[in-house]
């Protein structure tokens, strides 16, 4: 197997984050008008929290590969800033090679800026292990890696997303079909930009957890620096929980998705219930 292949569709993302033109907006748009005129520290409206999990079942063409999981673990605090903690982890791999992936981000409760990302990759004898540490008031990250030697500082972002906070970002803004736009928010200057694509029609799909409409996102990388040669299409239910029903990618050696097996949602919130689509009558 190709190194790196379960990582793929992960990476694919890396990353496709929306703007409205930018992340600050769009936050203003997800708040009540309440918390728009209260003080900075106010937490952003989210559809998730603390406890909330999806599994994925991971398959490599038709052969199925591993599970992946992504769940949204204690707040924890950065900094002195109050953030979310989450956590995406893959695992699987054929005989003679594993893979034991985890990637953490801790982003700002109110403005959903990254302020710490960390890769923990365990795939073959391929063992990076890299720590980020985001600062968006200077713009600028610093890179450590698992000898624990630090880079020296690069340009980042005001608002910066990670590959792990994009996808929580992106379950509270008002997505719609055949939206098509860029933005500069991946935590990564010289990365960006980066342009986002909404299907203009909803797809219907099945899954481990029901028949869903769906969004369907396409995230497409300008700068060729970055570009991995792959297309890589995310579907989000179309209902108020924007979870991640599945991801498709489509890359020079096969393709690579994930699907949706589990989910379990917050039990500190009161999520809405998903919008489950009947499933059809055969006569």
């Amino acid at each position: 197997m190709t190194r790196g292949v379960l990582r793929s569709p992960f990476a694919l993302l890396k990353l496709a984050s929306v703007q409205v033109k930018s992340i600050g907006l769009a936050l203003v748009l997800a708040l009540p008008v309440s918390a728009q005129d209260s003080t900075k520290a106010a937490h952003a409206r989210v559809p998730f929290g603390v406890g909330e999990r999806l599994e994925y079942q991971v398959k490599f063409g038709k052969l199925s590969v591993g599970s992946g999981a992504m769940e949204v673990l204690a707040m924890d605090t950065v900094r002195g800033k109050d953030v979310w903690h989450t956590l995406f982890n893959l695992r699987g791999g054929i005989p003679f090679y594993h893979v034991n992936d985890k990637y953490e981000s801790w982003f700002d409760v109110s403005t959903l800026a990254s302020l710490r990302y960390l890769q923990d990759i365990d795939e073959g004898s391929y063992e990076p292990k890299r720590h980020y540490e985001i600062f968006p008031d200077r713009r600028e990250y610093i890179e450590t890696n698992k000898e624990g030697k630090s880079k020296d500082p690069q340009e980042s972002v005001e608002h910066p997303l990670d590959e792990g906070s994009f996808i929580y970002f992106l379950r509270t803004i008002p997505l719609r079909p055949g939206l098509d736009t860029s933005f500069n928010d991946y935590f990564k200057a010289s990365a960006n930009p980066v342009r986002l694509k909404v299907s203009p029609q909803l797809d219907t799909i099945d899954t481990g957890i029901g028949r869903f409409a769906a969004l369907v996102v396409q995230p497409i990388f300008e700068s060729k620096l970055f570009s991995e040669g792959g297309h890589a299409e995310i579907w989000l239910s179309n209902d108020e929980n924007r979870i991640l029903l599945q991801l498709k990618s489509k890359v020079s050696f096969g393709s690579l998705n994930l699907y949706v097996k589990s989910y379990r949602p917050s039990p500190t919130t009161n999520p809405p219930p998903l919008n489950r689509l009947p499933k059809p009558t055969h006569h």
